[in-house]
């Protein structure tokens, strides 16, 4: 039996073993969570794209 596990599981449980080992803070386990979308090509991949480069551009005044 094969188990397929999506990358945005993956990039979750990897982040909440960190933050629970406290090697990594909230606000970059939230960068990895939401790259765990945008490498898994998810269906809500297309909104993180959408918002993470809306972001970027706010915070560079373009």
């Amino acid at each position: 039996m094969i188990v397929s596990l999506s990358t945005a599981v993956l990039f979750a449980i990897i982040s909440v073993v960190l933050i629970r080992g406290r090697h990594l803070s909230l606000s970059a386990a939230v960068v990895l969570w939401l790259s765990g979308f945008t490498a898994a090509s998810t269906g809500i991949s297309g909104p993180v794209n959408d918002a993470l480069t809306a972001l970027v551009q706010a915070v560079s005044g373009h």
